[in-house]
């Protein structure tokens, strides 16, 4: 039933290419903005986890 009804939409097929474009071309954004970021800027986002709001992180207190 479905199958019959999109078969007599006029120009149903460009929406698969669209929509492959778009996320081949999201991908591909992806990956160069992997490949282009800055080392520090990835250093300094896996570091901000264990930062306090002045920036510094806080000891452990290991003896507990």
């Amino acid at each position: 039933m479905y199958k019959e009804i999109l078969q007599s939409i006029d120009g149903i097929a460009i929406y698969p290419i669209i929509s492959f474009l778009i996320f081949f071309i999201f991908f591909l954004g992806l990956i160069a903005y992997v490949v282009l970021v800055k080392k520090e800027y990835i250093q300094s986002m896996k570091e901000m986890p264990l930062q306090n709001e002045n920036g510094f992180a806080q000891p452990l207190d290991l003896r507990s």
